[in-house]
């Protein structure tokens, strides 16, 4: 396929099926736990933790060998997608519960840094001027969708932890598959050398530092508002009702559809960052109230906690589009790959405080105070977003419409 609409079209469905790996674990924790008595407390956070940690020291080790820019990303997705398909699926041979268990997430999440920099990659090369943010928004929304999948699969499986790890792992199979049919677009361009410091000049630019810091605000908050959701609304619709065990079920699909409902936003936002730079402080306010309201919404009628939900899914995964857009417009073309994957790389070094965090705030203050301490991050990330708009880089930036 030639096209520049066909051809995003097979990255974003390739990085939903791909990324059905990610929360595969977290869907199927409970499940897990519940035929696992060995299991600590703590192994659900662990096998979300294991996957942010493998993908950290995956997009590190992406980064320092430039792997995306010096070989073909396609191939490089491709064989990051069977590799975590194989790694997640070992976990159907081993005792729930089990170390090896989170051995095969944390090799799960180092395959996933083969995936989603490179997928904003290959978008990145399609991207024409002022359009970058509407074609990495695309990205992210799969990014976002696929990582609701499972808990979709889960709810409609009667929360069954082996066919949701099946069903990711077959996913990213396909997405092995999809991925050989894209052709990489006009903007692409290879590394013409090796230059192991490439990925610092992320912090070098100005420009490009700013955007990191409000991106670091932004995952602040994401992935331990995604990870942990679940848990909040099967607990907030157990209070209501009475009876925790009755929250499970409504909760897993509750989940999928909060979690999938920022796949809508990073499209809209996507596409308004082309338009007004200023897009990434709006999320990050609306994502930063609603952390804050977590509290007094617990235990409130599940449509009234679920209808604060869903705002907190769009506006908190909707500004990912900016930071990733910004930052491919500030760099080389020859260094894309490179310095979106140690961005990332930083980014989801942060979320394994947070991810851990949360189960210890929730012991200790509940869920009201565990939520309101996730608001540092948007807070933070306005201001660097604040500073960035006012800097001769946001010139560079969307055309230069701040």
């Amino acid at each position: 396929m030639a096209g520049k609409a066909a051809n995003l079209a097979l990255i974003v469905a390739a990085q939903v099926l791909a990324l059905a790996l990610w929360f595969s674990g977290t869907a199927a924790g409970p499940g897990m736990l519940r035929e696992a008595a060995q299991a600590g407390a703590g192994f659900q956070a662990m096998l979300t933790g294991a996957v942010q940690a493998g993908f950290v020291l995956g997009t590190l080790a992406s980064a320092v060998l430039a792997l995306p820019d010096r070989f073909d990303p396609r191939r490089v997705f491709a064989i990051a997608a069977l590799a975590g398909a194989l790694a997640n699926a070992a976990i159907l041979l081993m005792p729930p519960g089990a170390v090896a268990v989170i051995g095969a997430r944390f090799a799960t999440g180092m395959a996933l840094a083969g995936v989603y920099p490179v997928g904003m990659k290959l978008a990145a090369g399609w991207a024409d001027r002022g359009d970058a943010g509407w074609v990495i928004g695309l990205v992210v929304g799969g990014l976002t969708l696929g990582s609701a999948s499972p808990h979709l699969a889960n709810a409609l499986g009667g929360l069954a932890w082996r066919p949701t790890l099946a069903v990711a792992s077959l996913s990213a199979m396909a997405a092995a598959a999809l991925i050989a049919l894209v052709r990489p677009g006009p903007r692409h361009a290879r590394a013409a050398r090796f230059r192991p410091g490439a990925a610092l000049q992320l912090w070098r630019n100005r420009g490009m530092r700013l955007v990191t810091l409000g991106y670091l605000g932004h995952m602040w908050e994401l992935y331990a508002m995604w990870a942990w959701v679940g848990l909040y609304l099967s607990a907030s619709f157990g209070a209501w009702s009475g009876a925790e065990a009755e929250g499970a079920g409504p909760a897993a699909l509750a989940t999928f559809c909060v979690i999938a409902a920022g796949a809508l936003g990073c499209i809209a936002a996507g596409w308004l960052a082309d338009r007004v730079v200023r897009v990434t402080v709006g999320a990050m306010a609306v994502s930063g109230a609603c952390c804050l309201l977590a509290g007094p919404a617990f235990g409130l009628h599940p449509a009234l906690t679920m209808g604060l939900c869903v705002v907190w899914g769009v506006a908190v995964v909707a500004d990912s589009a900016q930071f990733s857009a910004s930052l491919a417009e500030l760099s080389e073309p020859a260094l894309t790959g490179t310095v979106l994957t140690f961005q990332t790389c930083l980014g989801f070094a942060l979320t394994l405080l947070t991810i851990q965090l949360m189960p210890v705030l929730v012991g200790h203050a509940g869920w009201g105070p565990a939520f309101a301490v996730l608001a540092a991050g948007p807070a933070a990330g306005c201001a660097a977003m604040l500073r960035l708009r006012a800097s001769p880089a946001a010139a560079q930036l969307a055309g230069g419409r701040r």
